[in-house]
């Protein structure tokens, strides 16, 4: 399960508002936060395009890479206010976190109908992501106190996700994606919000939560469509 942390990211939100910075401020940084989730989407499409085919050697040095990818997130949140430093270490960590999926990927790509499957839930997660966010511009329902419950919601699926790895219920594995959906489904109006509100410390912050958001929906939905779509 993709259950990336993403606190990091909502460290210093508490020092930014919007009473702090103008609206012209506010429309350029919402605007530079979109352009780099969709150039975060764009990078880890490309990591997923070249791990495919080395999706074996992927899932035999999982750990390996899992310990960079956390290293490189990490390592954003102290880079990210360095130009040109930052980005290229934003983009190194999305890159990676579509090698990781990868093994996933050509699991599902394997089965029959495996095209039609990742179709689909790219299709759903896109769906999921845009009605979310246009909920989180429209409602007058204000979000921005849901970050302890979602935390707290994430780590009690974290942990089941973490016994099911020795239980192997096909059962769980189902209820464990489906949380992750609804879960992340919230996490987007909460992000979009806060992003509109001039919430995060940078762009990068923003856009890497969008893209953690949109990551973990898909491949839950993959998670999901993949276990359904077997023949067994």
């Amino acid at each position: 399960m993709g259950l990336y942390n993403r606190d990091y990211a909502r460290e210093n939100a508490s020092a930014y508002t919007t009473n702090a910075r103008s609206d012209a401020q506010i429309v350029s940084f919402v605007k530079e936060t979109y352009k780099l989730f969709a150039a975060s989407m764009m990078a880890g499409a490309v990591g997923a395009y070249v791990g495919v085919p080395l999706a074996g050697t992927i899932a035999a040095n999982f750990f390996p890479l899992l310990i960079l990818e956390i290293g490189l997130l990490i390592g954003l949140h102290f880079v990210k206010h360095k130009p040109g430093v930052n980005l290229m270490v934003m983009f190194g960590f999305v890159f990676m976190t579509g090698l990781m999926l990868a093994p996933l990927l050509s699991r599902t790509l394997g089965m029959s109908g495996g095209g039609t499957i990742v179709g689909n839930a790219f299709a759903m997660t896109s769906l999921i992501f845009g009605a979310m966010s246009f909920y989180a511009i429209k409602t007058t329902k204000d979000f921005s106190g849901y970050g302890k419950p979602l935390m707290i919601a994430m780590i009690v699926i974290f942990v089941f996700s973490i016994i099911n790895i020795f239980m192997g219920s096909p059962l769980m594995a189902v209820a464990i994606s489906g949380a992750v959906v609804i879960l992340f489904s919230i996490m987007v109006t909460y992000d979009t919000q806060n992003i509109i509100k001039g919430a995060y410390e940078t762009p990068i912050d923003g856009a890497i939560a969008l893209y953690l958001d949109f990551l973990n929906i898909f491949t839950a939905l993959l998670q999901l469509f993949g276990i359904f779509g077997k023949d067994e």
